[in-house]
């Protein structure tokens, strides 16, 4: 290589985002990199006067209210009832989802009659089911599980549908040709084409059930961290109030990094995956 090439190539990678004196920082690099310019920002935006700290507090205090809540037995006992409902309700909707969307997705004359019935109840938003579900189950866990199921529910049950439908149609034709039986066509045909769909579907419904379920506890008043966080804000303890806040970030980080593991041991046979780990 010539050097006027060589000198290119350089600034190429001097200019390549993430590059720092000539290496590539890690991606848990540049994350913690961007978490730890917002703790500063935060730190300092209250104690310079940008913002009154009576309504965001510095980091430090922020951090030293959660250390205080982690001493507690109220704390982890939320934690518990908040993690519990998030994945009853996870587990319902996806188990609900990838049985109804592989049924579904496997005869068209079904899909075709659901068709208008999943885009119409599909984009209701579930906080709109609050009432009724406070109506019908009062503030207990069962009216947060009602608005978990429902959004979480629809992640899974569209992303089977379409992997259903992605199936390979000279596949389908040889499974018929070769008569095979309904289980046999989905266990050696329709699933594996539909669960890297399904996984996606997962991983999206786990997000949103985490979501739904700090939400509901916050507005319903079932117990959990959702809970703690309005009784924080409706006393002025606006610290702890964060603090919970903090609490229902890492937890969404927590729940990504599980889902995503979940995939790649799932689908290590599929040549994304593949792809991902040689990279």
């Amino acid at each position: 290589m010539s050097s006027a090439a060589s000198r290119t190539a350089s600034r190429a990678a001097s200019r390549e985002p993430g590059r720092v004196a000539g290496r590539r920082l890690p991606a848990w690099g540049l994350g913690a990199a961007g978490v730890a310019t917002l703790l500063v920002v935060v730190e300092l935006a209250p104690r310079l006067g940008i913002v009154d700290a009576r309504f965001l507090p510095p980091t430090s205090q922020i951090l030293g209210a959660l250390a205080d809540r982690l001493g507690t037995g109220e704390f982890w006992v939320a934690l518990g009832q908040t993690l519990t409902t998030w994945f009853t309700g996870l587990a319902i909707s996806v188990v609900a989802g990838v049985v109804l969307g592989m049924i579904i997705g496997s005869v068209p004359l079904l899909r075709a009659v659901t068709a208008s019935t999943v885009e119409f109840l599909r984009p209701v938003p579930s906080v709109a089911l609050i009432p009724v579900a406070i109506l019908l189950y009062g503030t207990g866990m069962a009216s947060t599980l009602l608005l978990v199921i429902y959004a979480s529910f629809w992640q899974v049950l569209v992303q089977v549908l379409s992997g259903a439908a992605d199936v390979d149609p000279v596949a389908s034709d040889t499974a018929r040709s070769y008569r095979f039986s309904p289980l046999t066509r989905i266990r050696t045909l329709v699933w594996p084409t539909t669960a890297p769909y399904a996984m996606t579907g997962l991983r999206l419904a786990a997000s949103v059930a985490l979501i739904l379920t700090v939400t509901g506890e916050l507005l319903i008043g079932t117990p959990g961290i959702g809970k703690l966080l309005g009784v924080a804000q409706s006393s002025g303890a606006v610290a702890s109030m964060y603090a919970y806040v903090v609490v229902a970030g890492l937890l969404g980080v927590v729940v990504n990094a599980v889902a995503r593991g979940l995939e790649s041991r799932v689908l290590f046979w599929h040549p994304s995956v593949r792809g991902e780990r040689a990279a």
